[in-house]
């Protein structure tokens, strides 16, 4: 993608953002950021690590926006979380360090919102407490580790009002919104299938120390379960793209893993004596879910997140009339393409088709991360619906657990909850409008 820039690369160039620094094109109406004399949106950070204090680097470059108070367990991530506020020009944040003291900085009168970047099973709990404090809140992924957390979640919204939204950025990649686009424009015809994928070999930074090979945070999960569990960076611009939730919705899953090899065989060459070499993992390599839509549509969601191999999302979406894949970065419309059954390139519809949203793009992520984060600051600002309703960050996360009770069950399929109560049928579609 043109101009993209990548996680390390912006937190290092952006390390000492100020607040009133204003990006083009984000800046007065575009964005429609406070005037001098409004008062700023004021968000609390809960678990400060790189993937946190890299949006906390983000929303306080967007202007308007001050971060009066932080929260995670690790001193050193702590600190670090608030010299990205002083170095921003803002007075050093109030720090809170024990396990429960996120409770404390969610009490406080003086914030409007909170951005959560803790570990996944913490996720849930921390998004609740928010919510019930009034707080509006911006989660990583996934938003919820359990069935009974999706339903938490969804319950507690509906009591509360409180406005809470998973942060799933690739929903927000401009080469996803132009596909989005076009599909609304109806240069594929009906959609009827969609394949993704989340294909990145974290299994030396994520579940295990590169050098050491002792156990991160993540590594329990390996240990305690078998399924998608990281289901949300797939399914994001499908949603969309499929009027999930808007039309139509998930019906039933079945799901499928390999045995447990890569994990064992990274021990066997890197660590061979190592505890972790001669623990059991119920993980498997990779895991491939089917759904089938309540309108008689598909999606083939992978998972793989421990083999060896370059990242890669493998998206690709088929429609009557035509066909667009992400990882050849090409499309074919029949009738249309110069010939007949042959690809050709998706960078001019690209562009063509670019969603307003993407047009002054920064940041991370091809952007992505920059046009989220734009937008979920900016529904705040002007009190409107999240860009990405909590239904759909319930329904990707919800692929966790119900992939693992199909696993378990030997594949058979299982039924997909109606988190919205039947208002799928009748919902408008909505993101990114």
């Amino acid at each position: 993608m043109n101009g993209k820039m990548d996680r390390r690369s912006f937190i290092k160039a952006n390390a000492g953002l100020v607040a009133g620094l204003s990006i083009p094109g984000l800046a007065g109406s575009a964005f429609g950021a406070a005037e001098d004399n409004d008062k700023p949106l004021r968000i609390g950070a809960v678990g400060t690590g790189n993937r946190c204090r890299y949006l906390m680097s983000v929303v306080l470059g967007l202007g308007g926006v001050e971060i009066p108070a932080v929260c995670d367990i690790d001193p050193k991530a702590l600190a670090a979380a608030k010299k990205i506020v002083t170095n921003a020009g803002q007075p050093e944040p109030d720090g809170y360090t024990e396990p429960e003291d996120y409770k404390k900085l969610m009490d406080r009168d003086d914030l409007d919102a909170v951005i959560i970047g803790s570990p996944w099973d913490l996720h849930t709990p921390m998004s609740v407490y928010a919510m019930k404090a009034g707080k509006a809140v911006g989660c990583e992924v996934p938003i919820a580790y359990t069935m009974e957390e999706c339903w938490e979640l969804i319950e507690t919204w509906e009591k509360t009002g409180t406005p809470c939204m998973q942060l799933e950025n690739w929903s927000f990649r401009s080469d996803n919104l132009a596909v989005l686009n076009m599909i609304r424009e109806g240069v594929f015809g009906t959609i009827t299938h969609a394949h993704c994928a989340y294909s990145h070999d974290c299994i030396d930074h994520w579940y295990f120390e590169r050098g050491t090979g002792d156990s991160r945070w993540g590594a329990k999960f390996l240990v305690e379960h078998n399924r998608a569990q990281y289901p949300t960076h797939q399914q994001g611009p499908v949603l969309s793209w499929m009027d999930i939730g808007c039309g139509d919705w998930y019906d039933t899953i079945t799901s499928t893993a390999t045995d447990q090899f890569a994990i064992h065989d990274y021990f066997k060459r890197n660590f061979p004596d190592h505890p972790n070499a001669k623990r059991k993992y119920k993980q498997g390599d990779i895991v491939t879910t089917v759904v089938k839509t309540k309108k008689g549509k598909s999606i083939v969601i992978n998972f793989d997140m421990q083999s060896p191999r370059p990242y890669d999302n493998r998206w690709m979406v088929q429609g009557t009339r035509g066909i667009y894949n992400e990882q050849r970065n090409a499309l074919y419309i029949t009738g249309k393409s110069p010939r007949y059954h042959s690809w050709e390139p998706f960078p001019p519809y690209h562009e063509k088709y670019k969603h307003e949203w993407a047009k002054n793009a920064f940041g991370g992520h091809g952007g992505a991360d920059g046009i989220m984060l734009t937008q979920f600051i900016k529904s705040l600002r002007e009190k409107k619906p999240m860009p990405l309703h909590l239904y759909d960050g319930v329904l990707m996360a919800a692929i966790g657990p119900l992939s693992e009770m199909s696993i378990e069950k030997n594949n058979q399929p299982i039924e997909v909850p109606d988190f919205t109560r039947g208002k799928w049928k009748t919902r408008k579609p909505y993101f990114a409008m």
